[in-house]
């Protein structure tokens, strides 16, 4: 791998986390369209995707760092108040229940999945299907809302949230086990479902994100404790985790504040992309494999 395509997959890494458009699918799409000899499962590319997993947490955490105060001074800093305590043990509760599902169904089939559906073509295939999902929860939900006639208070908060719709969210959260399926546009979909609004969904996915990547980050470190690192992987590795945090901070400020400030078709724009992203992916790598 040279410094380009580091610097490349990093941007794209960046971009991708936070969006609902799949940042595996893209990750294994781009370099089969511009025949890059890269082997995403060697040893060799591990400690780069270890350091694009960190920058992306770093940027993550910085972004809901009142957040993680919160919940972190309300379990373990003394002196706090009942309410304040209770507020983070519910959220932080909610988070775990969240992450229960992906954490069971992708320990045990994770690797089975990648490895049967990996293939550029099968994840094009796949991304377009992200694409139609996005679009359909879309229009699901503006008819639900259309026959409420009352947007005002159509939405739940987090702070109405269940632990039942917390759990559902987190079984969405699994579709991302097939390579080109959005984890983050699977949370929100599923968040969408569970009647939050757009923003409350995106930061719940978001904020649901950071425990699935630090697992992901703390079993590929455990990985790499066999592995020798030239000092080009070294190099390559940290330009990845600064870019793709960079980046990773900047998408995701974007994606809340076009939450906030859009409220009609949120996520048909990302599903159309997707649609074109992966028919036209799909039927380039079919007639040029």
């Amino acid at each position: 791998m040279t410094m380009f395509q580091a610097l490349i997959l990093a941007i794209l890494q960046g971009i991708t986390e936070p969006f609902p458009v799949s940042s595996l699918g893209h990750a294994v799409i781009l370099p089969a369209l511009l025949h890059w000899p890269l082997d995403e499962h060697s040893a060799i590319f591990l400690p780069f995707l270890t350091m694009l997993h960190v920058g992306t947490l770093v940027a993550l955490a910085h972004v809901f760092w009142s957040d993680w105060r919160m919940i972190l001074s309300g379990l373990f800093a003394p002196h706090q108040t009942p309410q304040a305590r209770a507020q983070a043990v519910r959220l932080c509760g909610l988070l775990v229940v969240a992450t229960l599902p992906a954490v069971f169904i992708g320990g045990v089939f994770e690797h089975h999945f990648r490895h049967i559906f990996a293939s550029p073509l099968m994840v094009a295939g796949f991304l377009t299907l992200n694409g139609l999902l996005l679009i359909f929860t879309e229009a699901m939900r503006r008819r639900a809302l259309h026959r409420l006639h009352d947007h005002s208070n159509d939405s739940s908060t987090l702070k109405t949230l269940t632990n039942k719709d917390a759990f559902i969210i987190g079984i969405w959260q699994c579709l991302a086990l097939f390579p080109g399926l959005s984890r983050s546009g699977a949370t929100i979909n599923g968040g969408l479902m569970r009647g939050l609004d757009h923003l409350t969904a995106a930061r719940f996915s978001l904020l649901m994100a950071q425990p699935i990547i630090l697992a992901a980050t703390a079993k590929e470190a455990w990985q790499l404790r066999h592995v020798h690192l030239t000092t080009m992987v070294i190099e390559q590795s940290l330009l990845g985790a600064i870019v793709a945090g960079i980046t990773a901070l900047i998408c995701s400020r974007l994606l809340l504040r076009f939450f906030k400030e859009e409220s009609q078709h949120t996520l048909t724009g990302f599903g159309i992309y997707c649609l074109i992203a992966g028919i036209s992916s799909g039927v380039w790598l079919y007639f040029h494999p």
